[in-house]
């Protein structure tokens, strides 16, 4: 199994999107950060979303950079309740964010979706193991 992760994204201004996301509560790694080209946020131990300036990401690939207003990656973080779903959209959204999506599938499931200063889609979700199970979740 994988040790740590990496997701990488191509952002417009870094240092609009460290302002934006240490709103939310987030954290910064400084040795992986670069002069103004990319940040590398805490989301959990070894667990890091790198985000590049659009220059920068584009050197780590042969293909086009997806458009700022393209969906490329979803990334789903899990969040320890409910309380803290809503919590965190709501400072992303008051934060410039725009409020995508929310599901709730009955006492066990609940999430809501943001998009962030540059599109890119962040689901949070808080779910119950065993009563998704339970309902025949998995399967």
């Amino acid at each position: 199994m994988h040790q740590m992760i990496f997701v990488n994204l191509p952002v417009a201004d870094v240092a609009r999107s460290r302002e934006f996301f240490t709103g939310l509560g987030y954290s910064f790694d400084e040795q992986m950060c670069q002069d103004g080209t990319a940040l590398a946020m805490e989301l959990g131990p070894n667990m890091y979303a790198m985000l590049l300036s659009r220059e920068l990401f584009g050197t780590f690939h042969e293909q086009r950079t997806a458009a700022p207003d393209q969906v490329e990656v979803l990334t789903c973080l899990s969040a320890g309740d409910r309380d803290e779903v809503d919590a965190l959209v709501d400072k992303a959204v008051a934060g410039g964010g725009i409020q995508v999506r929310h599901e709730e599938n009955g006492d066990w499931m609940y999430g809501r979706s943001y998009a962030d200063l540059d599109g890119h889609i962040w689901e949070i979700m808080w779910m119950d193991p065993q009563k998704a199970a339970a309902a025949g979740a998995f399967g």
